[in-house]
């Protein structure tokens, strides 16, 4: 016993995958996985009680009113809700405020929903139907982001993570000395072991096991999508999927009578920020914010790696699985595995809300065999981090949504000519396989980083057979795009 009532508990969790096509809508996912949740919990009352219900930014539809819907469905009445912004972190920061609102008594019943129906409205929209889903937003809300991307990575096109993430991978292999083949060959060992978890989680989107080679070898089925990332080795966002999580303090949780071993405690956590811009990253293939955010969580939570019994890395893209062990000196081989879900790769990526997911599957492992687990969240271009400890033991610290570290963002030039150095860079692939395009973001002589987009194809095949980085180039602007030539 923790010996205060107050003390913040995940008591009941749950995860569901729709398999026929079409499903149903984000909200009638909310409300099924959150009657599995109190079910889980033991105590299906508990919804009627709820101080508070959070929901995840979902993709998929803009309701009118996201959680007084849920509320409305759960025949609840809670005095605090709350709709996140566009983020993987995001479940993590509800979870942390839900939990901290908890221990200091402002309420005593929390839960946390997430889904996404992207795969039924791309099942509706090829047979020609149109989406049209409950209480939609009238007039339709802006884009959840925080902050919209920069004019130059607009114009440059640079703002889907396929590229971002990319560009960010060969600045890191540079770094690392690796080759383009050294690169791919490792990234095929370092995911595979995913697909095994993935096959044995009844959750998952993907439930085949494969071999190093067949998720890093291009074919059709498994085509460039910013080079030098495979289809099978980025997230699958395009997902039916839902999860919640319902936390209460330890003195409702022995009043319902909710037994101990169902209850998983956060110990700890941390939040952190890189820079919001791709080409404002001082270091661009590493993340010192990750290292601070795990320091931060550890610390706060009384324990380090070498205690986490189970670890679940955010893994959107190599990079950012790669910078997470660089961050903690975790060998990415590491007999405890990246993921308890099997990844956003295989398991499943349904856009913000993939942390609820491993955050459940990790209280799932915890009540299995009692311990400490680690899980972490990315938000937007590896420019946000949660680290969250989870622990069958009460204790620890836990922490708050104040960043304990805040990167220093390096200056970016809108247009240049001259002569620039390539700091990091990806080539864009269109759904026929073909290259279209080449995007770098280059050092700048004076200081400062630039963008730049490869058109001559014979540059553009150059780019995906030998080494770019540190290549000098000239850069010439042609209206709001640089070009770059070598």
């Amino acid at each position: 016993m923790s010996g205060d009532p107050r003390t913040p508990c995940l008591v009941g969790v749950a995860q569901h995958t729709v398999r026929v096509q079409p499903g149903p809508e984000p909200l009638d996912l909310w409300e099924l996985v959150a009657r599995e949740a109190a079910a889980d919990a033991g105590a299906p009352g508990l919804l009627n009680a709820l101080d508070s219900i959070q929901v995840v930014y979902t993709e998929s539809w803009q309701y009118d009113d996201p959680t007084a819907r849920l509320a409305e469905r759960l025949g609840a009445a809670p005095r605090h809700r709350a709709y996140s912004k566009v983020s993987g972190t995001a479940p993590q920061l509800l979870l942390g405020e839900a939990a901290s609102m908890i221990a200091r008594g402002e309420m005593d019943a929390a839960l946390v929903a997430g889904a996404e129906a992207l795969a039924t409205r791309r099942a509706l929209r090829r047979a020609g139907e149109r989406v049209a889903w409950s209480h939609p937003a009238n007039p339709k809300p802006p884009y959840g982001w925080e902050r919209p991307p920069h004019p130059a990575e607009l114009a440059h096109e640079l703002f889907l993570p396929v590229h971002t993430y990319a560009i960010m991978e060969t600045a890191r292999r540079a770094a690392a000395g690796e080759s383009i083949e050294e690169e791919r060959v490792a990234r095929g060992l370092m995911m595979a072991p995913m697909t095994e978890i993935a096959a044995a989680n009844p959750h998952a989107w993907y439930r085949e096991v494969a071999k190093p080679s067949e998720l890093v070898t291009p074919a059709a089925d498994n085509r460039f999508v910013g080079w030098p990332y495979t289809r099978r080795t980025v997230a699958v966002m395009e997902v039916d999927q839902a999860a919640a999580a319902i936390l209460v303090g330890d003195g409702l949780a022995d009043r319902l009578g909710i037994p101990r071993d169902k209850r998983v405690y956060l110990r700890g956590w941390s939040y952190v920020e890189d820079t919001w811009e791709v080409a404002a990253r001082p270091v661009l293939g590493s993340s010192p914010a990750m290292a601070a955010a795990a320091r931060a969580a550890f610390e706060r939570a009384g324990t380090g790696l070498d205690e986490m019994s189970a670890l679940d890395l955010y893994s959107c893209f190599a990079i950012a699985l790669r910078a997470a062990c660089a961050a903690v000196e975790l060998d990415p081989l590491d007999p405890r595995g990246l993921t308890v879900t099997g990844g956003l790769p295989y398991a499943g990526g349904p856009a913000s809300d993939y942390v609820l997911h491993s955050t459940a599957a990790m209280a799932e492992r915890l009540r299995a065999a009692p311990g400490h687990g680690l899980v972490t969240g990315v938000g937007m271009h590896l420019t946000k981090h949660t680290y969250a400890v989870w622990s069958t033991e009460p204790g620890g610290v836990l922490g708050d949504a104040a960043p304990v570290y805040v990167a220093e963002p390096v200056p970016i030039a809108d247009s240049y000519e001259g002569s620039a150095t390539v700091a990091g860079y990806t080539v864009a692939h269109g759904r026929d396989g073909a290259a279209e395009r080449g995007v770098l973001i280059a050092d700048l002589p004076g200081g400062g980083r630039a963008h730049a987009h490869v058109r001559h194809p014979d540059l553009i095949a150059e780019a995906e057979s030998r080494e770019l980085v540190g290549t000098e180039v000239r850069l010439v602007p042609e209206g709001p795009v640089n070009v770059a030539t070598w």
